[in-house]
């Protein structure tokens, strides 16, 4: 297992507002929010035959959830190509989806208050469950149009190479 270096000098946890996520190299535009990564491992509960009344407990299958991804609504495409390869409107029969490239491996980066990468989290075989294009539109409303995909996947590790930075002194 990958050591991970300790500045005994930061007090302070991160904050969670400066973060940037990458797939096929390059940094995805405006994501405003990503959701937790979270994971469940399942308990297996059994007793052996001679044990009074206490049962014991093991770990089963572990399942991670979907992460959802946020952003205001632009003309970059990103977001709905995408989810187009899951399925597409129109494609043809036999052709609403394309198996050969529907799966992406995302990169998650964590930044510290002085802009210097931190954290982060590579998440693996992701794909687009649920896209929202638009969100409900009103007339009244002071807000950002806001579009999300919600990506399904098998699992996230932390980055051993990203140590964390010594932080400059101003």
């Amino acid at each position: 297992m990958a050591e991970f270096s300790v500045n005994t000098q930061r007090f302070d946890p991160y904050k969670n507002f400066k973060f940037r996520v990458r797939w096929d190299g390059r940094f995805v535009a405006g994501i405003s929010k990503v959701g937790a990564l979270k994971r469940t491992t399942e308990v297996v509960e059994h007793r052996v035959g001679g044990d009074p009344s206490t049962g014991r407990k093991s770990p089963g299958r572990s399942k991670y959830e979907a992460i959802m991804l946020e952003r205001g609504v632009t003309h970059d495409p990103e977001f709905e190509a995408w989810a187009n390869k899951v399925w597409s409107f129109g494609a043809g029969l036999g052709a609403e989806s394309s198996l050969a490239d529907f799966r992406k491996d995302i990169i998650i980066e964590m930044y510290n208050e002085a802009g210097q990468l931190a954290i982060a989290y590579q998440v693996f075989r992701c794909w687009v469950s649920e896209y929202q294009a638009l969100p409900d539109l009103d007339a009244n409303a002071n807000a950002v149009a806001i579009q999300s995909i919600k990506l399904e996947n098998e699992g996230w590790v932390r980055d051993p190479d990203v140590q964390e930075p010594t932080e400059p002194t101003l």
